[in-house]
């Protein structure tokens, strides 16, 4: 199985083409040439199911993925622990919207550290993380992969390691891997081949070839500060990075099959195309 590549959201081409309507996304991607689409939550899962199915059977028609980015709320590593209780509910809410559209993944923000260690932090996450995984099966969608995201902020809990960690809880746990959080995070850390080869392999050393082979992915360019994450860019960028060259060449080398989102800032389709023409261009597909 290739890659899969597509927009987080409707970027400004949607609009500027006369589409209103979620339910005008998967016809657009298709003639633009994508394969996915992640359905934006992050102010709250609005929703309903039964426009969630007929989404989904529409995407269905025209061959786009779906997945769903759930609340920017959540917070597993909260120290409230009713916070905890009500990321359960969000992540609950999440994977059924997105098991009417037929897909299988959320993407899920861990949360922060606050005035705690990371250490802690973590340990409150994969706690909550083991309830929301009891809290699916019993609402019979243990079949929803939850994909915790690596992150942006130097205060966020989200360094690919910890992202690893949660992911060690169970075999379902799909890392999401975003390569412009994790290079602003570090001021500008991805730069050769082998920085970003570091991460395919350890992927692969600590998860599995399998997770390695079907991971999560966002991409964009990322303008940082001593902070982490200001503000994301297209790839008209020239200065801040990171590069997708080097993430398509790895994805070919070693036979993966992920998604990659793109959240490029207005122009996520056509940049998640120029992703995709890339990796086209070095399976001899083109």
């Amino acid at each position: 199985m290739p890659a899969k590549f597509g927009p987080a959201g409707t970027g400004d081409s949607f609009k500027q083409k006369g589409y209103k309507s979620s339910l005008q996304v998967p016809a657009y991607l298709k003639d633009i040439g994508l394969d996915c689409f992640e359905y934006q939550c992050g102010r709250g899962v609005n929703i309903g199911l039964e426009k969630a199915s007929e989404l989904g059977s529409i995407a269905r028609e025209n061959e786009i993925s779906l997945s769903l980015h759930a609340p920017y709320y959540i917070s597993m590593s909260s120290v409230d622990e009713e916070k905890r209780l009500n990321s359960i509910n969000y992540i609950l809410d999440s994977a059924a919207a997105v098991n009417a559209m037929g897909g299988d993944r959320i993407v899920v923000h861990t949360g922060s550290c606050g005035k705690i260690s990371r250490g802690q932090a973590l340990e409150l996450a994969i706690d909550t993380m083991k309830k929301s995984l009891s809290a699916l099966k019993s609402k019979e969608l243990s079949h929803i992969h939850i994909c915790p995201e690596t992150m942006g902020k130097v205060n966020q809990l989200g360094t690919l390691d910890e992202v690893i960690e949660l992911c060690r809880i169970d075999e379902s746990l799909i890392p999401c891997i975003d390569f412009g959080h994790l290079n602003a995070r570090d001021m500008g850390i991805l730069n050769t081949k082998s920085d970003f080869d570091n991460i395919f392999s350890k992927i692969r050393n600590s998860l599995g070839t399998e997770r390695l082979k079907n991971f999560h992915s966002h991409f964009s360019k990322i303008e940082y500060t001593t902070g982490g994450e200001k503000r994301h860019l297209t790839f008209e960028d020239k200065v801040y990075g990171p590069d997708f060259e080097p993430v398509m060449e790895l994805t070919y080398k070693y036979g993966c099959s992920p998604i990659f989102i793109c959240e490029s800032a207005g122009t996520q389709a056509e940049d998640a195309k120029i992703m995709k023409n890339y990796y086209i261009s070095l399976t001899g597909e083109i």
